[in-house]
């Protein structure tokens, strides 16, 4: 994993509409959509504002998407949301970004993907379980480390597709459409049957009759707030958007492997525009395949918030558990591929500037960012071994949580400022560079990017002020980043790279 000679130190263009397409979709789809509308159900207390949540996450991501095609296509280089947040603003914005990608955005979803992963393997082999361990945990306070099997088959599940990825783009771009196309067929297929069996046995016809009537045991979203009153309803959607955006998120991680895409001013919006509107339509007809099968306390109730599974169930009697966890294997593995794929090109650009670790910046012989690939990997394996430590009034322990899932608790607030800082840089850049070649206009412009920021800024004003515990952490994690930007930059200077500019 040496610098090549300069002639071979470039990416291969290998990415096509669809397999762009096909990464677009297989990152978003994981397994938050099998068990998030259990969480959103509580927090919301009604079908209708259980698909009301959802249309909100679908018009905002697709917004966003139709917004940063522009932006893709004015700079199609590797980094992508990186490079425009740097160009938009300034270097020490676009590190930020990526610092806090590296930190827990990315890496720590790829360990929450790949431990989740490691619990439906679980039902098919029962060896493998958070509760089976190599090494016992060794507490440090609130915190304690161990290794246990499920822990064991994600770190495994990481290192395999750190190393397939390493290997070079094509059979990277190869697992990426098997196993999408794979996943997106499960869906649907759970989609179609839930829908039919639920209309046949008619267990979900009070979720459609009375659709807006509150219902269940409602979750405190806040200060004491419930959706039992309007204003409460109100924060609970927002709140809510906690779950669906995280579940819809990684849509952006084409962007970042966009020197390796095939005419990427037209197929980088093309793709965004397309995988976005397939997953959303996707999980609008999963919810309502949901609430066609099950009753609404069977959805607010499904045990470990599994509420496909329970469709499933009813579709499978006996059955079901088994079939979902097969599916859901299925899509966490295409998810990480993405994700894993994805987020070394990040990291290559920053590296580029300056901005991480030298090594990070050069591509093997496959012509891939190898070592962004390894350090990767090498952090998202890091973050499956702490655990939080869960106690009783007694401080006797109850159970063991993960730390990465406190971490993107307190990074989606995060994410979320960077997106609506990325959709005011198309803004700024229009008027920084009013003659910059624009073979994509953001659909809509002004009116669909203002109305994201504005709908997106609600949103993060009220986690800020009703979810102050996992908020604000996530302001010091990214905060964290600046004064290792500037001995970064103190210390490297930028790589030639006549690709990664303008």
């Amino acid at each position: 994993m040496t610098q090549p000679p300069a002639a071979d130190n470039k990416f291969i263009r290998g990415l096509g509409l669809l397999d762009s397409t096909m990464l677009v979709a297989g990152s978003m789809i994981g397994s938050g959509i099998f068990i998030v509308s259990s969480i959103i159900a509580r927090q919301v207390g009604a079908p209708g504002w259980l698909l009301v949540v959802w249309l909100v996450t679908g018009l905002l991501t697709l917004m966003a998407a139709l917004s940063y095609g522009e932006l893709a296509a004015m700079m199609p280089k590797a980094g992508g949301q990186y490079v425009y947040l740097r160009e938009a603003f300034s270097p020490l914005w676009g590190f930020l970004y990526g610092w806090t990608l590296f930190l827990v955005i990315q890496t720590g979803t790829i360990a929450a993907v790949a431990v989740g992963f490691a619990r439906y393997t679980g039902v098919l082999i029962p060896w493998v379980s958070e509760s089976n361990y190599f090494v016992e945990p060794i507490r440090f306070g609130g915190y304690a480390f161990s290794l246990s099997t499920a822990q064991f088959i994600g770190l495994a599940m990481i290192a395999l597709l750190t190393f397939m990825n390493t290997r070079g783009l094509n059979l990277g771009k190869l697992v990426q459409n098997i196993f999408t196309t794979a996943k997106t067929g499960a869906l649907i297929a759970l989609i179609v049957l839930g829908i039919v069996v639920g209309v046949k046995s008619g267990a979900g016809a009070a979720n459609f009759s009375d659709f807006w009537t509150l219902r269940g045991g409602l979750q405190d979203v806040g200060q004491g707030l419930t959706a039992a009153t309007a204003f409460g309803l109100f924060v609970g959607i927002c709140v809510a958007q906690t779950n669906s955006l995280f579940s819809a998120d990684a849509w952006n991680n084409i962007t970042f492997t966009a020197g390796e895409v095939k005419d990427p001013r037209r197929n980088i919006p093309l793709s965004l525009a397309f995988g976005t509107f397939l997953v959303i339509g996707l999980y609008l007809l999963a919810n309502v395949a949901y609430l066609a099968a099950l009753p609404f306390g069977a959805i607010q109730n499904a045990p470990s918030d599994r509420v496909a599974s329970e469709t499933a169930n009813v579709i499978f009697p006996g059955a079901g558990a088994t079939i979902m966890a097969v599916a859901i294997m299925v899509s966490t593995f295409g998810c990480n591929n993405g994700l894993i794929l994805a987020g070394a090109r990040a990291y290559y650009a920053m590296a580029r500037d300056g901005l991480f670790f030298r090594r990070v910046g050069e591509l093997n012989k496959y012509h891939v960012p190898a070592w962004g690939l390894i350090i990767q990997g090498i952090w998202a394996g890091a973050l499956v071994l702490p655990r939080t430590v869960k106690t009783d009034a007694a401080g006797n322990v109850t159970g063991y949580g993960n730390l990465y899932g406190n971490l993107l608790d307190y990074v989606i607030s995060a994410a979320l400022i960077f997106y609506i800082l990325t959709i005011m840089g198309l803004f700024l850049l229009r008027w920084k560079r009013p003659d910059a070649e624009r073979p994509y206009k953001a659909f809509g412009y002004p009116i669909v990017p203002a109305v994201y920021i504005v709908g997106a800024t609600v949103i993060l004003v009220v986690l800020f002020m009703y979810q102050t515990a996992t908020t604000w952490p996530g302001l010091i994690i990214v905060l964290t980043g600046v004064p290792i930007y500037f001995l970064w930059r103190k210390s490297n200077v930028p790589a030639p790279s006549p690709d990664q500019r303008t």
